[in-house]
């Protein structure tokens, strides 16, 4: 149970840099850190004490296994925020060139 509230803990503090930061790499940082304590989360939810990996062989019980399923989707998940956090960079990229400072309150007062 306290895994389970620590990664619930690891959570808020992703959230809480993204409600609280103004600088657009703390902001990708923190969302980042949110995604890995939901992948945690996965993890933590298919797991089992005692249990076996999820390779059929003849003689195994298959309620003595772990679910393969959270393990699969944690993996697409690490892809598709590798490729969300490659675009974010890429944006905050782009509003540094063209307005030379990473803080949205800036960015939005320079609207043009």
């Amino acid at each position: 149970m306290t895994v389970y509230l620590l990664c619930f803990l690891l959570f808020l503090v992703g959230f809480y840099g993204v409600l609280t930061k103004r600088d657009l790499v703390k902001i990708i940082l923190s969302l980042t850190i949110m995604g890995y304590a939901v992948n945690l989360f996965l993890i933590l939810f298919a797991y089992r004490d005692q249990a076996l990996f999820p390779i059929l062989k003849e003689g195994v019980n298959m309620e003595a296994m772990v679910d393969p399923l959270p393990q699969a989707l944690v993996l697409t998940s690490i892809v598709i925020e590798l490729g969300t956090t490659a675009l974010l960079v890429t944006i905050a990229l782009k509003l540094f060139q063209k307005y030379k400072t990473f803080d949205i309150t800036k960015i939005r007062r320079l609207s043009g």
